[in-house]
């Protein structure tokens, strides 16, 4: 391991401590584990990678939906969209 400093505000420190002593951890673990998740979220998307997991997962779920393959542009849009402030929902939206 690499030996660094880092500097907290007080509320972080206390916060912190909090964390490390009610889950009985030390500082550095936690500190450890939350720049490991960070670098997770940050890491730049493989796009081959989230293709790949796409049709992995293609046909494993029911939607419910007997025209899903016909209408999944109307469907989208309709999950998708959410209406303004006093506008009926799109689903009561005559078409």
């Amino acid at each position: 391991m690499v030996r660094t400093q880092i500097q907290l505000t007080e509320e972080q420190a206390r916060a912190l401590r909090d964390l490390a002593a009610r889950d009985q951890r030390s500082m550095a673990d936690l500190v450890r584990e939350s720049v490991t998740e960070y670098l997770v979220r940050r890491r730049p998307t493989d796009r081959g990678a989230l293709a790949r997991q796409a049709r992995e997962l293609a046909g494993r779920f029911r939607s419910g939906r007997p025209d899903l393959a016909e209408e999944h542009d109307r469907h989208l849009e309709e999950a998708f969209s959410l209406p303004e402030p006093g506008e009926a929902p799109p689903s009561e939206v005559p078409r």
